[in-house]
């Protein structure tokens, strides 16, 4: 009794190591911590997906665990990596187009973002990213502004000496052109960077200032509000392989939860911001405004660095540029 009783339970460990072969494992990679409104739109595809029992699976690796957060595009177009939440101008130096999704002045506000994800513009990104094997699943923009260590940044001017990180080349070489110095680096770098003297001034999302404590290094913050300089594609990304090897249960699952999340990610995104002032006020730092001809004076500036420099390197960036600019 007690062999046939031990081979049932043999046999029904087996049953189920089989069912768990046969269930698809896909990889989701991410730089950031788990509070962090990414990861949140990660678990909610992933949630949405085990809730449909399609025998298929998504592990989130968050907090750069997987890969470093400048090099996940290479390993998800050559199929090493499943999914990413990824700014996607990180890639730019594989695609420069994609310099353009981290454009100065290019995005007013959120709903103005939302209407570029809809847009021919959008569809001339995604149709570069097929090229590399690569979908989105999830668009989201995130807006965010300007952290100084010693001084409070609104005008071009602030930045004059300042040793400065900026996320992506089309920033960078603005801030370059208002006499900055520039040190690249990932979001995720900037408090160590900021404690070590490294760095005296930042601009990165609203969300990656709270998520990464940047509070607790900087005397100055000037978040997105009416005027927000800094908008940021970073959406959800998979490899196209991957999604086309799926059954249709599974892309159905999967689209579900990717629709579940983009509604999070763009009602999230607008709360970021002012809730990220507050968090900066509650422990100490003084909030700036930017104001109307502040922001005219970087867009100027813009115009003359960063737009100028991407229509020059980039294969058809005059008219990818139009395209962004012709979304109301």
């Amino acid at each position: 009794m007690t062999m046939k009783l031990t081979s049932a339970v043999a046999a029904a460990a087996l049953l189920g190591s089989a069912f768990a072969a046969n269930a698809t494992e896909l990889r989701l990679s991410h730089q950031w911590s788990t509070g962090d409104v990414r990861h949140k739109v990660a678990e909610i595809v992933a949630n949405e997906v085990a809730a449909a029992d399609v025998d298929l699976e998504i592990k989130i690796f968050p907090s750069k665990s997987l890969f470093k957060p400048r090099e996940q595009y290479k390993p998800l177009s050559r199929g090493q990596l499943d999914m990413t939440v990824f700014p996607l101008s990180y890639a730019g130096g594989q695609q420069p187009a994609y310099n353009l999704t981290l454009m100065p002045g290019l995005v007013k506000n959120h709903d103005h973002a939302a209407r570029l994800n809809e847009s021919p513009f959008m569809g001339k990104i995604e149709e570069i990213m097929a090229g590399d094997d690569v979908m989105v699943l999830v668009h989201g923009y995130l807006a965010g502004g300007f952290v100084g260590k010693d001084k409070c940044i609104t005008a071009p001017e602030h930045v004059k000496g300042q040793q400065t990180r900026a996320a992506g080349k089309a920033f960078e070489q603005m801030l370059a052109g208002a006499g900055a110095s520039i040190a690249s680096m990932a979001s995720s770098e900037i408090y160590n960077a900021m404690q070590t003297g490294v760095l005296t001034a930042a601009n990165t999302s609203s969300s990656s200032f709270v998520s990464y404590r940047i509070y607790e290094q900087v005397k100055c913050y000037t978040p997105a509000s009416d005027f927000a300089l800094w908008f940021m594609y970073q959406p959800l990304l998979m490899n196209k392989s991957a999604y086309d090897g799926l059954n249709d249960a599974q892309k159905a699952a999967l689209q579900a939860g990717a629709a579940k999340a983009e509604a999070f990610y763009l009602e999230e995104a607008k709360k970021q911001d002012a809730a990220s002032a507050d968090i900066f006020a509650e422990n100490g730092v003084e909030i700036a405004q930017m104001s109307q001809e502040e922001f005219d004076a970087w867009r100027a500036l813009a115009q003359e660095t960063s737009y100028k420099a991407f229509i020059e390197q980039t294969p058809g960036g005059q008219e990818l540029l139009d395209m962004a600019l012709s979304v109301q």
